[in-house]
């Protein structure tokens, strides 16, 4: 007989395996019994239910003038609920009856309740209901049972291409954010969320929570009963900072204008708080919210005209850049405001002549006639006696070749044209080059949104704030998220003398000089206009301002773009004064209303005119364009 006995070894491997089998079981079971139960649980409830959701309100957005700019309204979907089993006629029927007063196909409503019917699931039929056919829809309801109308809240913008490009838009998502949500129970793969502007960077204060309808089904998903409904919640309030009226104005400007095209930024420079905010051509942002996707919302060769000329047109800012070359000419030491420079029309460069705007010529300029004149000849002169590196170090300390950090996306730099960032590339430097840096021409591009900067710097005495549009949000029960405040990014440190003479000049510029468009009763203007040459079209116009009323610390500074529109003076200028008269107007209401004051009885300063810089008289060749135009 053999002997078949199993060595010891083997059967102590045997029992470890067994015993770890076991252990392994039992940390499975206590896993899925008590640490996941909640998961399964979940798991377990959702192959028992089904819920058709219901797009909560997504909160409002205010202007500071409490006007509603975007909101929700009510939008009502039709659903179908298979309950009974159903023919093919009484399907037919039914396709047929709703599609008349749907506008629908025939075809594709037969085959969705054909598909609801033989899987026992609702299906929405239809969403973005009008009004109008509610009451077509409501007596089929008692024809055909299973056929029900629920009520949604869809997005709404009430004055349609009106701040579009701070304020975005929302579409449904598409499969990459589905991707990024899809653990997120506020979202389903129909959802809609914000795509452009604050929209979509607070998409997380703006989004309720949605309710919905909450169905049983059977273990095979077949619908047994509507369980609940439950009710959304609003999403958050943002309040912003935009004054509603110089908003109208100021699209009403660009829209009237010569091109159509073009920016205004209008700041308080106070804090950096954005008051108007406009680029055109816009778009409006409901046919998104209507058609359901961003195709079918455009119409058919149509591309949407997102590029915000606000933050990303960047342009030579011609004369505009003239307030930076003053200071540096001041700051420099090498020139006095009363240094006289003789403007024949004209500036001989040696290997090249250089016009001034006005082919006339404007005579004898000393510092605040040459800028309320815009005389280009003077600041050809000045500017090369201050020294291109100069005029460069302003630049910068303006913030140009930097961004204004508002919270908005794909803001441009600009750029700062000048003897250090050509050395940087390793070339050369030529007396053109500082003639064209000297009035704003060249390298040398900024956007609206930087324009708006420098003039608010003026108007302040030199802080550069972060600009910033949303005043405050603030949840549906009442509850404050955010509060918005001002921050200080840098500061232009300019000798008091500097700032009170560019003052001066910027105000003679509207009292008696290029910017008389801009004039306002009641009120204390100061402004420069700028037209700034471009190689592919007409000239591109500039207009920045600022104003004050009663002495009082200016609440207001713009500036103004107008695409091709030749002439700050006349294209820019008068946006920028309704823009500011729509900000200011219970001061102006308030200063126009009251006596006038007496005059006053300083006196005049003086008029002897100082020794002039001549600049030479040649003969003008008719082929060299001109440079700098206002």
């Amino acid at each position: 007989m053999i002997d078949r006995q199993i060595p010891q070894e083997r059967l102590q491997l045997l029992w470890v395996l067994a015993y770890g089998a076991a252990l392994l079981f039992l940390i499975r079971l206590i896993n899925l019994q008590v640490l996941d139960s909640a998961h399964y649980r979940e798991i377990a409830e959702k192959n028992r239910t089904q819920v058709i959701a219901q797009a909560a309100p997504r909160g409002r957005i205010f202007s500071a003038d409490d006007v509603a700019l975007a909101t929700s309204k009510p939008s009502f979907s039709l659903i179908y609920f298979p309950g009974q089993s159903r023919t093919n006629a009484e399907i037919e029927r039914m396709a047929r009856a709703l599609a008349r007063p749907l506008g629908a196909d025939y075809e594709d409503l037969r085959a969705a309740i054909s598909r609801a019917t033989a899987r026992e699931k609702p299906v929405r039929l239809a969403e973005n209901l009008p009004p109008k056919i509610m009451l077509s829809l409501s007596e089929l309801k008692a024809v055909y049972p299973g056929i029900d109308i629920i009520v949604e809240a869809r997005r709404f913008y009430p004055f349609g291409a009106y701040l579009t490009h701070l304020m975005g838009y929302i579409g449904r998502m598409d499969a990459k954010e589905w991707a990024a949500r899809s653990k997120d129970k506020n979202y389903s793969m129909d959802s809609r969320l914000g795509k452009a502007g604050l929209e979509k960077m607070y998409e997380k204060e703006l989004r309720g929570k949605d309710g919905g309808i909450y169905l049983e089904v059977d273990s095979r998903g077949k619908l047994n009963r509507v369980l609940e409904s439950r009710k959304w919640v609003p999403g958050a309030d943002i309040f912003l900072t935009i004054d509603s009226k110089a908003q109208a104005a100021a699209e009403e400007g660009l829209k009237k204008s010569i091109s159509g095209k073009g920016a205004v930024v209008a700041l308080d420079p106070r804090t950096g708080a954005v008051l108007a905010f406009a680029s055109a051509p816009d778009y409006d942002p409901n046919m998104f919210v209507l058609s359901g996707s961003e195709k079918e919302g455009l119409p058919a060769g149509k591309t949407l005209p997102e590029f915000n000329v606000a933050l990303q047109g960047t342009y030579p800012p011609g004369s505009i850049f003239k307030i930076i070359t003053a200071a540096a000419i001041l700051e420099s030491g090498r020139v006095s405001p009363e240094d006289k420079v003789f403007c024949p029309g004209y500036y001989d460069a040696g290997s090249r002549v250089f016009k001034c705007w006005d082919k006339k010529g404007h005579g004898l300029m000393n510092f605040v006639e040459g800028l309320s004149n815009s005389c280009d000849v003077y600041f050809y002169v000045s500017g090369q006696r201050a020294g291109a590196l100069n005029i460069e170090k302003y630049a910068r300390a303006f913030r140009l070749g930097q961004t204004s950090g508002i919270a908005l996306p794909d803001e441009k730099q600009g750029n700062v044209f000048g003897p250090s960032a050509r050395a940087a590339k390793k070339s050369y430097w030529f007396i053109g080059d500082t003639l064209n840096l000297a009035i704003g021409q060249g390298e040398t591009l900024m956007t609206p949104m930087q324009a708006a900067g420098e003039i608010a710097a003026v108007a302040n005495g030199g802080i550069f704030h972060r600009p910033y549009y949303v005043d405050k949000i603030v949840k549906s029960d009442g509850q404050l998220l955010y509060k918005g405040e001002q921050q200080v990014l840098s500061r232009v440190e300019l000798k008091p003398q500097t700032w009170s003479l560019i003052r001066e000049g910027l105000k003679s510029v509207v009292s008696e000089g290029t910017g008389q468009a801009a004039k306002i009763k009641g009120a204390e203007m100061y402004g420069k206009t700028g037209t700034a040459q471009n190689p592919q079209g007409k000239d591109h116009a500039w207009f920045v301002a600022y104003a004050t009323v009663n002495g009082e610390p200016s609440k207001v500074a713009v500036a103004v773009l107008v695409e091709h529109g030749m002439h700050g003076a006349s294209a820019a200028a008068p946006i920028a004064k309704a823009v500011i008269e729509a900000i200011l107007r219970d001061d102006l209401k308030a200063r126009n209303a009251a006596p006038a004051a007496p005059a006053s009885t300083a006196a005049p300063a003086s008029t002897a005119a100082p020794a002039a810089v001549q600049a030479p008289r040649l003969p003008l060749p008719a082929a060299v364009p001109a440079k700098g135009a206002l």
